[in-house]
């Protein structure tokens, strides 16, 4: 009885999760000592009692009512839906560019197919921070001021200021953010889609023809839905990428949520608290785009019976 339990391989791989989980732990206690000795070294007690302080700084731009007597708290939540704000709208226009380009670069024109290509080797081969700068300083601050401002079909002005639209206005550093995350992310995706619409077997194409389908119908109904499977799972961590990377609107001084944590832990000192709050707020989002990609992936999954 003893000897089989020590040849049985489900024992051993039982075992050994637990070990890994107890070592696991015995790191993470001995981090979390390591932390408060530190911290009580500096004088400086671990807690979040600061959140119900005054937070007493503005935040350029918000979407709901906010005073610097507001907590830090609720500034922190200001900042989170400034980051919601960039990263939902940057997911639905990275997605739109992402595959017109990523079918452009299989065109048969040869002008679409070029453009397409420079587009991608340009945007994903230069660093995000420095395209954000070039849209930042290099176009939107170079836009003549309010007074002068650039009318577009009558209904849409471009100035200094941002981008104005019949219904709101967008600041220079949201639409600096959203259009430097849509087209750096943008071009990942599309080659992403061209490789999963190569994927699919060139007999698909040749039966969806024969039936007497035009191309574009061939791609919409035939293609593309096989593709899918291929192309979610990579696209998902291009999502995730996008959402982490609107922290990186500290540079141009969007206030999402970094640019008001950092803030928040420069007049408090409360560092540690800080950087959890942020981790854990990044941590949550990209688990729930993870759970809902997961179950669209699932959905478009083809069934064998």
């Amino acid at each position: 009885m003893t000897n089989s339990i020590w040849r049985d391989v489900r024992f051993w791989r039982i075992a050994l999760q637990l070990v890994a989980v107890f070592l696991a732990a015995v790191v993470v206690v001995i981090l979390w000592g390591n932390l408060q000795r530190n911290l009580r070294q500096l004088g400086i007690p671990f807690g979040f009692d600061f959140l119900k302080q005054q937070a007493s700084f503005d935040i350029g731009e918000t979407l709901i009512s906010y005073k610097p007597t507001d907590t830090y708290s609720y500034a922190l939540w200001v900042g989170l839906i400034n980051s919601l704000r960039v990263a939902i709208a940057g997911i639905f226009l990275t997605t739109i560019v992402g595959i017109s380009a990523g079918i452009a670069r299989l065109s048969d024109n040869w002008l679409v197919r070029n453009i397409a290509m420079v587009y991608v080797e340009v945007f994903r081969n230069t660093p995000l921070l420095l395209q954000l700068l070039f849209w930042y300083f290099a176009v939107f601050l170079s836009f003549p001021k309010t007074e002068n401002k650039i009318s577009l079909w009558g209904f849409i002005g471009i100035s200094q200021n941002g981008l104005e639209l019949p219904w709101f206005n967008l600041s220079p550093e949201f639409s600096t953010l959203l259009l430097g995350l849509t087209f750096y992310t943008g071009a990942f995706i599309a080659e992403i889609v061209r490789g999963g619409i190569q994927s699919v077997p060139k007999g698909q194409w040749e039966a969806a023809r024969s039936l007497g389908l035009k191309p574009g119908l061939v791609m919409r109904l035939v293609v593309f839905p096989q593709a899918l499977r291929v192309i979610i799972p990579p696209l998902t961590s291009q999502y995730l990428n996008l959402t982490k990377n609107t922290s990186l609107a500290i540079a141009i001084g969007y206030p999402d949520i970094y640019f008001v944590a950092s803030t928040t832990f420069n007049q408090t000192g409360k560092a540690v608290e800080v950087i959890l709050l942020i981790m854990f707020t990044y941590l949550t989002l990209s688990l729930t785009i993870s759970v809902v990609m997961n179950l669209f992936n699932r959905s478009v999954q083809i069934k064998e019976r």
